[in-house]
């Protein structure tokens, strides 16, 4: 009787040592009783009932990622092309997450197919090209909305490849080419307009140069012809002074000499001597020539003394 005592509780002590559970961060389990749902076990340690209870789930709290494969899409201008998208998605509620849709995962990508169709098929070729944006924010809005009773929360959708067909994009490589050519020779045009207006300017100011450095010179010619005018001037007004101060510094010494009148017109004899010495082409005769006996009496007096 010991014995089987002992083993009972050794099964016992096993079977409560199997049916405790830790369930580790960012986990939850769903747990049923009985076939019908029961709790969900966050973070922490957890027993169950053997044989009542079991883990009818194990779901990851963590952000995932979907990557889908390329799905044909056709645009309102019926092109066809190929674009994948990826979503970001995280599960908030495990007890919908579990009951709420058979197969989450294929139901999110069969509903993002069809949710890419329905945005493509309004948008032109051009368009799609051009909106990832708006197809993003469209997508993720409708898939959010329609994810929330399986317990999934849609972060983020990107649509990763546009993948237009080949004679599509033989079409648009020549288009963008022609688009580079134009760019390349409104570019080669534009410099040559900046060059001939910066080459024009130059010579603007070259000439402006030129004609302000003329004009320099020539006031500055004129100034210095002004200048020695002023001094050629100043220098004959100065000569004349000295000639009249000189004048009158002889006339004041032959008045301070006391000459008397035969003294002045012996000077005038003198003078007209030098006038008529022969080089003259003109002979000057004194109009008092009647008293030229006088003269020359005085000047044999003055001679005399």
């Amino acid at each position: 009787m010991l014995f089987i005592l002992i083993v009972v509780v050794i099964l016992i002590l096993l079977l409560i040592v199997t049916n405790i559970r830790i369930v580790p961060q960012s986990t939850a389990f769903v747990i049923e009783r009985l076939g019908g749902y029961l709790t969900t076990w966050q973070v922490g340690l957890h027993v169950k009932l053997p044989f009542v209870d079991r883990i009818a789930k194990t779901a990851s709290l963590k952000e995932r990622v979907l990557d889908f494969t390329p799905q044909p899409v056709i645009t309102k201008d019926n092109v066809t092309m190929m674009i994948d998208t990826v979503i970001y998605f995280q599960i908030t509620d495990p007890k919908l997450y579990t009951y709420g849709v058979e197969n989450p995962i294929n139901a999110i990508e069969n509903l993002s197919a069809t949710t890419l169709r329905n945005i493509i098929g309004e948008l032109e070729l051009d368009g799609t090209l051009t909106s990832r944006d708006v197809i993003n924010t469209r997508m993720r809005s409708i898939l959010d909305e329609a994810t929330d009773p399986w317990g999934i929360k849609v972060n983020r959708v990107e649509v990763k490849n546009i993948i237009p067909p080949e004679s599509i994009q033989v079409a648009m490589e020549k288009q963008m080419r022609a688009e580079r050519e134009r760019r390349e020779a409104i570019l080669k045009a534009e410099g040559e307009k900046q060059s001939a207006i910066l080459v024009a300017e130059g010579n603007k100011a070259a000439r402006i140069l030129e004609a302000e450095a003329v004009k320099a010179a020539t006031i500055l010619e004129a100034e210095a012809q002004k200048e020695a005018a002023i001094r050629r001037a100043e220098g004959e007004a100065e000569a004349i002074i000295e000639l009249q101060k000189a004048t009158a510094e002889g006339l004041m010494m032959i008045k301070k000499a006391g000459a008397d009148e035969a003294v002045i017109k012996l000077k005038s004899l003198e003078a007209f001597e030098k006038a008529a010495d022969g080089k003259a082409t003109k002979i000057i005769i004194p109009s008092n020539l009647q008293n030229l006996a006088g003269i020359i009496t005085a000047a044999t007096e003055l001679a005399g003394k």
